[in-house]
């Protein structure tokens, strides 16, 4: 049955088989006739490309359930049923297609040569009756296994967890999202058919490579259609889309008076440029008087310099600008000075920079400039070296007047990234030589996997160190921690000056997201797992891709020190880098509580 590819109907016409010629292998229905009988096909020619769509290879069926029971294992983050059904009927299908292909391969290349195959149809019935009803009864089993998997990651996350009759709509959507998926697969399937019948009987090629050339016209188109059509149209839309939201006004957000501040009646950065994300960067804050009243010394006022992408027409431009309102400021006579690259659209963490701000009691002057207003997922795939390229120019403009000053006059040089922003900032380095420099201290938390000098730092780590918790080089210059505690481990440990640190959590996807993830098992998932990850995740290929994917959807939606949420540590990550003199445990706790309840004050971090 495997050599089996096309047959004719009575009109002459090619139409599909039960043999390799379907799904690749589109074999015998599923279980649905009842043995001895021989199925009775829809005579219509579109009822029979419609009956085509629903027709299910049973070894397709038994590898679907496999792949979507793995799907099922519990990943980096808490997922709600609609997550996970997603992910579990685009895995479903992946198996699907495996298991089409092994058992096309099966057939023709083994079972073809043994004497005893095909079976009777009364055996071959059972067989498939047994296996669809195992593979259902599997399936059902994992949901409520995994809905068990998903609380115990909600309680180690101290989030809320899911039920288990609430976590059986899993299973209905995935069947939905297969469904589709498949019957996608097939309709451009039975295009490449039809293409191949043309070039055979207008061209007179041969069949075989007809079939070849109806192949590679279809993919031609579907890349055409997706590349030049789809995505550029979606990346247009979306410019469209977040440059609308970038010209929005924050609620609640007014024009800051301060001359300390960009946006102000006297900055050369006007208010209107600023973007969504700049507007809200520069009017927040603590001022003056509150870090006065809460640190009970008399405070200055903090500088926040910030350049719009609306701001001038080029990036030289901008980085001019944002120049000029660093002197206009007095920024370079501040004790410390922070360059901050940003994320896609803008953004800055208002806790770090509050932070920053409390521990020199206003004398610092923080920096950073938009190159884009698309969220950081989209600048990822779309432009990455943008990131790169904007956080280079940033620096390089920051630093070239910084060290043309005096350097018993000049402030302090840090570095802050988050996120994308971290890629951005590694971007402004040939390497560690350069940072170090360059740089008083850089402060990277929740790097992508794909940073250039992150990736080299943990592909290097000393033996016998982990990829979630690297030690690069005994740590004597970059340190890797997961949270707070980790520093308090290596306080007697050398250090030497100026400090590289990263902060990662062992449950953040954007950390541990990478495509390699289809083929390949990442050491961080052979290794043990993090504190806040289940010792229950393992890797399984196409599957954990998928799993981790859908995590990064709701990266940062879980409590503080958990995903990409990373709260009140970067408090600690400042004083291991660049804590000022006479900084005590007492004064970091204080801090601490005044940034709590600013955070509680101000609403969750945007």
């Amino acid at each position: 049955m495997g050599q089996r590819g096309l047959e004719s109907d009575r009109s002459g016409e090619d139409v599909p088989t039960d043999g390799a010629a379907g799904d690749v292998a589109d074999a015998a229905a599923v279980a649905t006739e009842p043995p001895a009988r021989v199925e009775r096909r829809p005579r219509h020619p579109f009822a029979a490309w419609a009956w085509s769509l629903v027709r299910l290879d049973f070894v397709g069926i038994v590898f679907a359930a496999l792949f979507f029971c793995w799907s099922l294992t519990p990943s980096l983050l808490p997922r709600d049923w609609l997550f996970q059904g997603l992910i579990g009927g685009i895995n479903a299908v992946i198996g699907y297609g495996v298991g089409v292909v092994i058992g096309w391969l099966v057939r023709r290349f083994v079972l073809a040569r043994v004497p005893w195959w095909p079976l009777p149809d009364r055996a071959m019935w059972w067989l498939k009756a047994i296996a669809v009803t195992a593979s259902i009864a599997a399936s059902l089993l994992m949901l409520v296994w995994s809905a068990h998997w998903q609380r115990q990651l909600a309680a180690l996350m101290d989030a809320e967890g899911t039920t288990t009759t609430g976590y059986i709509r899993t299973g209905v959507l995935s069947m939905l999202v297969a469904a589709l998926l498949i019957s996608l697969f097939r309709v451009l399937r039975d295009l490449v058919r039809w293409v191949a019948r043309q070039i055979n009987r207008l061209l007179k090629v041969p069949r075989p490579a007809a079939n070849l050339l109806g192949l590679l016209v279809v993919l031609v188109l579907a890349l055409t259609l997706v590349d030049g059509v789809l995505l550029r149209g979606m990346y247009a839309a979306a410019n469209s889309v977040f440059g609308l939201q970038n010209n929005r006004t924050p609620s609640g957000i007014a024009e800051p008076m301060l001359p300390e501040r960009s946006g102000s009646p006297e900055s050369l950065a006007k208010w209107d440029t600023l973007g969504y994300e700049g507007k809200y960067f520069v009017a927040r804050g603590l001022r003056a008087d509150a870090l006065s009243t809460a640190n009970g010394t008399t405070a200055m006022q903090p500088i926040r310099v910030y350049v719009g992408l609306d701001s001038a027409p080029t990036a030289q431009q901008r980085a001019d600008l944002m120049l000029a309102e660093l002197e206009r400021t007095g920024a370079f006579r501040r004790k410390a000075l922070v360059v901050i690259p940003t994320t896609g659209t803008g953004w800055v963490n208002p806790t770090a920079a509050q932070a920053i701000e409390l521990m020199y009691n206003g004398d610092t002057a923080l920096v950073a400039m938009q190159y884009s207003y698309l969220p950081s997922w989209i600048s990822f795939l779309a432009d990455r070296d943008k990131a790169a390229a904007a956080g280079r120019l940033l620096f390089d403009t920051v630093y070239g007047k910084w060290s043309s000053l005096p350097e018993q006059a000049r402030p302090k040089l840090y570095m802050y990234g988050e996120s994308l922003g971290t890629q951005a900032g590694e971007g402004a380095f040939k390497g560690l030589g350069d940072i170090r420099s360059k740089t008083d201290g850089v402060l990277w938390v929740g790097p992508p996997n794909s940073n250039r000098l992150w990736r080299q730092f943990v592909d290097r780590r000393d033996p016998g160190s982990t990829e979630v918790s690297p030690v690069y080089v005994d740590g004597l210059v970059v340190r890797f921690i997961n949270n707070p505690a980790d520093l308090r481990k290596l306080d007697d440990q050398p250090w030497l000056e100026p400090h590289v640190l990263y902060i990662q959590h062992p449950s953040d996807p954007v950390v541990w997201w990478s495509p390699d993830l289809i083929l390949k098992r990442p050491d961080w998932l052979s290794e043990p797992p993090g504190p806040d990850r289940l010792p229950a995740m393992k890797w399984f290929p196409f599957v954990t891709f998928w799993q981790v994917s859908a995590d990064l959807a709701n990266a940062a939606g879980v409590p503080d020190g958990h995903g990409h949420n990373y709260g009140t540590s970067v408090l600690d990550g400042w004083a291991a880098i660049a804590a000022p003199p006479g900084w005590t445990a007492q004064d970091q706790q204080h801090a601490r509580t005044v940034l709590k309840q600013v955070m509680k004050s101000q609403g969750p971090e945007k």
